[in-house]
Parts: structure tokens; C-alpha cells; sequence
């Protein structure tokens, strides 16, 4: 994985630094407007980019359910923890800046969707640097305990507009 893709995806996982929330309201989007249960998948996005941005591989880890799909490239999900884990440790040293546009939740019983546009500058670690945009799209699930985890995390959730051919 090049650093581009990797970069890409480390802002689409770290969301949740967004100080700027929207809600649904007559199909609207209402600035600081979350019920309480979009708050809380909100607050699942945030748990995630907070131990991201630490290095925090085991907090990272908690924020999914056990079998996840994450997106790393376009087109090529990873279902296996041990090589989720390792992309994510891969990550941790690209030190990215990350400006986020927006959220929008939706939310159907125990199933959540999460939208949010993002921009990323960082470095690679040879000193190059590293400037992305994208549209990240994750899926959660309420656990019997309340928590929400993800299940599905596509940082490329733009990808096939942005490579629709007329």
C-alpha cells in the first residue's frame, strides 16, 4: 500500500476530530442538531480517532466488531483482524491534519450509517507530502450492550464518482 492510499484512509478513520456536527432535519442539515442515538454513533467515530491519534492500536481495534470490513485501497476490503491491525499500525507514523466537512447519521434500529467528507495533509515518512480528499462511509451496529462498533469502514466512498467515465 502506498502512502497516498494509506494516508487517504488514516483521515477517513479519523473523522471523528470534526468539531463541526450536522443532523437530519426535513432533509436539511442542521448544525448541532443529533438526537441522543446519533450522538452516540458520532461518539463511537470520535472513541476511534482518539486512540488512532494516540497510537492506540487496542482502542482502535475495540471500535469494530470482531469480523469488520475496512477499506484500505478502493475496491479491496480486509476482513481479517490481524491484517486490519497491522494496516492501522502502518499508519500510525504519517502524522496527518485533517479537515472535516460535515457528518450525517442515519440511523435504523440497531444499524447506523455514517457519512462524512474529509481533506488530509500529511507527511510520509521519507518527507513527502501527502494531500487527500475523499468521502468516508462507515457502517455500525448496536451492541447488546449499547456500544456502537463499527462493521464497514470505506474511507473511498466517493471512489466510483469520482471515477464514473461519460
Amino acid at each position: 500500500m502506498n502512502y497516498k492510499t494509506k494516508a487517504a484512509l488514516l483521515l477517513a478513520i479519523s473523522m471523528g476530530v470534526a468539531t463541526i456536527h450536522y443532523a437530519q432535519n426535513n432533509n436539511v442539515m442542521v448544525k448541532n442538531q443529533f438526537s441522543a442515538e446519533q450522538q452516540e454513533v458520532l461518539n463511537a467515530i470520535f472513541s476511534m480517532t482518539n486512540a488512532f491519534h494516540h497510537g492506540d492500536i487496542s482502542g482502535v481495534m475495540n471500535s469494530y466488531e470482531k469480523e469488520a470490513t475496512v477499506v484500505f485501497e478502493p475496491g479491496t476490503p480486509e476482513f481479517h483482524s490481524n491484517k486490519i491491525k497491522e494496516q492501522f499500525q502502518g499508519l500510525f507514523g504519517l502524522n496527518p491534519q485533517f479537515e472535516y466537512f460535515g457528518h450525517e447519521v442515519f440511523i435504523n434500529g440497531d444499524i447506523a450509517l455514517h457519512f462524512s467528507p474529509w481533506k488530509m495533509k500529511g507527511t510520509a515518512p521519507d518527507g513527502t507530502a501527502i494531500e487527500q480528499s475523499g468521502l468516508s462511509v462507515a457502517v455500525l451496529r448496536k451492541q447488546e450492550n449499547g456500544k456502537w462498533l463499527m462493521v464497514i469502514d470505506n474511507p473511498h466512498g466517493g471512489f466510483l464518482l469520482d471515477n464514473m467515465s461519460e
